[in-house]
């Protein structure tokens, strides 16, 4: 199975372990990086994020792994429209979060109207932070939690 996901990933976390992990379950991946101008226009809270190359690098390094883990193979490209690449013949699946799932029944409404089948959509549920609120990079870009979802020492609640 052709598995495609799609993403900023800056800084990668254990959410989004999740999704990789639930794509390479599937079949092999294909992921789809936003590009520095997509990544800008995407921002639902404006905040800086990496370039390209160093988040590549930074996927990269963690698609490896669980490739290895799954003994699947994986390719990393950019992504330049909100749609991108699961749009095109080729893939049978897409995993997403929650709040990206209306994309993805928006591919498969594209995928309709160029004759190709729609993609299994795969929905993974936000991994929670320790204090139960979901881990997300903007959590972790602020300081509050981090790449697992502890919470930063300044947020920890205080222990007798």
């Amino acid at each position: 199975m052709q598995v495609a996901l799609g993403g900023t990933f800056d800084p990668v976390h254990d959410g989004h372990r999740a999704l990789f992990d639930r794509a390479f379950e599937l079949g092999d991946v294909t992921v789809g990086l936003t590009s520095d101008g997509l990544a800008a226009e995407t921002r639902t809270v404006p905040r800086h994020v990496r370039p390209f190359e160093e988040r590549r690098a930074d996927v990269d390094a963690e698609l490896e792994s669980l490739a290895a883990t799954h003994d699947r193979i994986y390719e990393i490209r950019r992504l330049d429209d909100a749609t991108g690449i699961a749009t095109e013949a080729g893939f049978d699946a897409i995993v997403v979060s929650p709040e990206t799932r209306a994309g993805a029944e928006r591919i498969n409404e594209i995928r309709e109207s160029r004759g190709l089948a729609p993609l299994r959509i795969e929905m993974v549920d936000h991994v929670p932070a320790e204090d139960g609120e979901r881990i997300s990079s903007t959590r972790i870009v602020r300081g509050e939690i981090d790449r697992h979802g502890n919470l930063t020492p300044e947020r920890a609640p205080e222990t007798d």
